[in-house]
């Protein structure tokens, strides 16, 4: 038996055909049913806007959670594997270290910000004050972008507020005195 010569055509017809009619549906319905939008609400709900009510409303956090109650019981040696395997890519952990990618990490602890010397910062460290105290570290590690927008770190960051406490307690470490815990 000679199979039809002209099934494959009957099969494109009938797609073709299905894809049609429900165009054809969709552009008829449309011109049937035209929603237009309210200029206001049907049903207006008051309510009074007390300061109680503001006052009472909870905060949205700022940023990501602290760690500074965390860092006492961190644990370094996660941290170091932590920061060896996410950071070493692009970061020296060594005192002396050359910087990479990324600047050196050696005494990063209360450090002012974009100061290794040798290293050329995107525009928007390099005029970011202040130093990298324990929560500003958790901050950009958590989020780089979003705690400094426009650097050029393009890790994702940590979501994890303890692995983050052992990243920060591990850089910590690296100083030849260490910063106090808070």
């Amino acid at each position: 038996m000679i199979p039809d010569p002209l099934f494959l055509n009957k099969v494109i017809a009938a797609v073709l055909t299905a894809a049609l009619i429900a165009m054809t549906a969709g552009l008829v319905t449309g011109w049937i049913y035209s929603p237009t939008d309210l200029s206001q609400n049907v049903y207006i709900i008051e309510v009074a806007e007390s300061e109680e009510a503001v006052a009472d409303a909870p905060e949205e956090p700022a940023g990501p959670e602290p760690i500074t109650a965390l860092l006492a019981s961190a644990d370094v040696a996660a941290g170091e594997k932590l920061a060896q395997r996410a950071c070493g890519a692009c970061h020296s952990f060594d005192q002396g270290g050359a910087n990479k990618t990324g600047p050196a990490m050696w005494d990063v602890v209360n450090r002012a910000k974009g100061s290794v010397d040798g290293y050329r910062y995107s525009d928007a460290m390099g005029g970011f004050d202040g130093v990298w105290g324990y929560e500003e570290l958790n901050g950009f590690i958590a989020d780089p972008k979003g705690y400094m927008p426009g650097t050029k770190m393009s890790y994702r960051g940590l979501r994890k507020v303890e692995d983050r406490a052992n990243m920060v307690a591990y850089l910590r470490t690296l100083s030849a005195s260490p910063a106090a815990l808070p």
